[in-house]
């Protein structure tokens, strides 16, 4: 299989605040410097792109030194933080933007959705932009013409397809963006974060739609999301950036595993506490799921989740207690702690059992990280440990007369 995107130590910096730098002298010395093609000398003092701190420099490298080869046909997921480079790496492969230093090479044409109305005009009406937007991709008139129903259809816009799309709201924009980069005869489809202006209901479509154009159409597809499920369904591969540069790459699902358990967000722990504080006493060794060690179990909802933790104990503690942290979609549903008591746990080897009931849970992909405190809650000193691993497992589709248990929302409750 061919490469049909091809990074090589792409990097791009901005500047901060004024454009130039200051002075005549400087900026003269920077043009005789690019003007031999020597390197800038004021990117010499560029720093990572890290928001939380503040810096020393003007100099920002948005990306450093990104390597990767991506194949024909390959669907891979791009994530990683809020200014991780993300989107200022899709600019580069799509060419709206060049990098500082560094090459890219691209096979085949590109049709990319970076922002709401990336490629628009909004005097033209959808129709004209269909068309507008297939000359740029270099589509010629009857390429254009075979596609258009199937793209009005797709949009759901046929009504307004002859209305300047200035009156357009911003999810009609994403829709016909979308409808019109999915369909036109491109090798690379590149889609950024827009996709969360639409429903649920077309978010589904377009995740579907992209998966058919990977899957059955040989296209290569890069996607930015937020949604760790949307990447894990729709994705072979991913990308984590952090702070600018390549921090992880392999399979979505250990792409996403590996963001989940070193960022924080939405509440997920830190790696920097990940190694726990009192890891003298205790570590934690296996984590199985309903006896499953090391893969991703499916489990029915009629099924409880018995999730067993086993470990060593060094030093015996009079309280101890175990808890579970249970995500999906990398939002932290609820924590659960294991309340079989003595809390107290004596040196040697150990297993705590935390079981969630059946019918709790809907559909989907969960992820729970694994903890554990010494002490009551009133102690403010009260020590933690953390495991350095996200375990994973599904919830399958489930069909039951007695229970809607494949509904709407994040979990089932048993009201009364």
């Amino acid at each position: 299989m061919s490469i049909a995107i091809k990074a090589e130590n792409i990097s791009k910096a901005y500047q901060i605040g004024e454009f130039s730098t200051g002075t005549l002298t400087r900026d003269i010395e920077r043009w005789w410097a690019l003007l031999r093609g020597k390197e800038d000398p004021f990117l010499r003092i560029g720093e990572t792109n890290d928001r939380s701190s503040k810096g020393g420099s003007d100099i920002v490298w948005s990306l450093k030194d990104i390597n990767f080869d991506i194949q024909q046909g390959d669907a891979v997921g791009i994530i990683g933080r809020n200014g991780a480079g993300k989107s200022t790496l899709l600019k580069i492969l799509s060419r709206v933007t060049t990098p500082t230093t560094g090459s890219v090479k691209v096979k085949g044409r590109i049709a990319s959705l970076l922002e709401v109305g990336t490629g628009f005009h909004p005097e033209l009406t959808g129709r004209e932009n269909i068309f507008l937007n297939g000359a740029i991709l270099g589509m010629r008139k009857h390429e254009i013409k075979k596609h258009f129903d199937a793209i009005v259809d797709f949009a759901g816009v046929e009504r307004y397809v002859d209305t300047p799309v200035k009156r357009y709201s911003s999810g009609m924009y994403v829709r016909l963006a979308f409808a019109v980069a999915a369909h036109l005869e491109s090798e690379i489809l590149i889609v950024d974060e827009v996709l969360a202006v639409g429903d649920a209901e077309f978010q589904k479509k377009c995740l579907g739609k992209m998966g058919d154009v990977s899957q059955n159409e040989g296209r290569t597809v890069l996607f930015v999301s937020h949604n760790m499920g949307a990447v894990n369904q729709l994705c072979k591969k991913g990308i984590l950036l952090k702070n600018g540069q390549l921090a992880f790459s392999d399979t979505a699902e250990k792409t996403v595993r590996e963001y989940l358990r070193s960022e924080v967000g939405n509440g997920m722990i830190s790696s920097k506490s990940i190694v726990g504080t009192f890891t003298d006493k205790i570590t934690f060794k296996r984590v199985s799921i309903n006896g499953i060690l090391d893969s991703q179990p499916s489990v029915k909802p009629s099924e409880k989740v018995d999730i067993k933790i086993e470990g060593t104990c060094f030093k015996s503690m009079d309280a101890f207690r175990v808890n579970l942290s249970l995500y999906k979609d990398g939002i932290r549903i609820f924590t659960a702690h294991d309340t079989h008591s003595p809390y107290s746990i004596e040196t040697g080897e150990f297993q705590k059992h935390i079981i969630i009931p059946e019918y709790l849970l809907r559909p989907g992909e969960y992820l729970i990280s694994i903890g554990g405190h010494c002490a009551g809650y009133e102690n403010s000193s009260m020590d933690w440990i953390f495991a350095s691993e996200v375990f994973s497992f599904n919830i399958i589709e489930e069909w039951s007369p007695n229970n809607d248990f494949n509904g709407a929302g994040l979990i089932n409750l048993p009201l009364i």
